[in-house]
């Protein structure tokens, strides 16, 4: 296979130009309308419960860690998430729920954050303020105390977490330059004409003795007419006999 060169590269991008532009605006415009108008916008909110140890939890775990640990596990349990299900009328299951509900603590603070994401901003915030107040509810019969405040309630969220339309576009102008780039070489590959001598002489390895010139057929019809009616008119002011005779 013949190896192609930086420059014949260029000069095939160059020739392909309009066709490439035309393949990565293409892409570029349709990774916008898919974004804007396909994929349903996610939301996120939070709420934070700040955990205060009493002597009574200290004996009965031995680090803080493990009782946040504990706590996490507690609020994303069926137990509650039913409850949270229950009361807000929710037409989901406690599993579907869970996946949408993420627990963390804040580093080595006594802070748990609870995030909650739907498609659904105003129900979003519902779902992690409800996970707050059943989890403080709850947290006394299960552990037999309630050491556990509301830091900071969920807000109404405003803007989508997802999808992320400077990051689609950025991936949609990419492929769709790659895309063009490959279609063009392809293209390239399998054309089979030759546009100057130079290819010609490299292709067959001879030297190029002469060139045709491309002469329209309609030109050359014309032209024709043309002389078969002056022809005709010098007959006729010869009285009808031909030219030359």
């Amino acid at each position: 296979m013949e190896e192609i060169s930086l420059k014949q590269l260029i000069n095939v991008l160059k020739r392909r130009l309009f066709l490439m532009t035309l393949i990565t605006l293409t892409f570029l415009a349709s990774g916008w309308l898919f974004t804007k108008y396909v994929i349903t916008p996610t939301y996120e909110t939070s709420t934070q419960l700040i955990v205060t140890p009493s002597q009574k939890q200290g004996d009965a775990y031995t680090s803080r860690e493990q009782l946040i640990n504990t706590y996490n596990v507690i609020i994303t349990s069926p137990r509650i998430l039913q409850q949270v299900i229950n009361e807000l009328s929710l037409e989901r299951t406690h599993s579907s729920l869970r996946e949408s509900v993420s627990v963390k603590s804040e580093g080595q603070s006594q802070v748990v954050t609870i995030r909650v994401k739907d498609r659904n901003p105003e129900l979003t915030m519902q779902i992690a303020d409800r996970i707050a107040l059943v989890f403080q509810r709850e947290v006394i019969e299960i552990m037999n105390f309630n050491n556990l405040s509301v830091l900071t309630p969920a807000e109404l969220p405003t803007a989508p977490v997802s999808p992320n339309l400077m990051l689609n576009m950025i991936i949609s102008l990419v492929v769709g330059g790659m895309l063009a780039v490959g279609i063009s070489l392809l293209l390239e590959l399998f054309h089979n004409t030759f546009r100057s001598e130079d290819e010609i002489e490299k292709a067959l390895k001879l030297p190029v003795l002469g060139t045709i010139m491309n002469i329209e057929i309609k030109k050359i019809d014309m032209k024709s007419q043309q002389v078969k009616a002056i022809s005709r008119q010098i007959e006729s002011l010869d009285g009808g006999e031909p030219v030359g005779t």
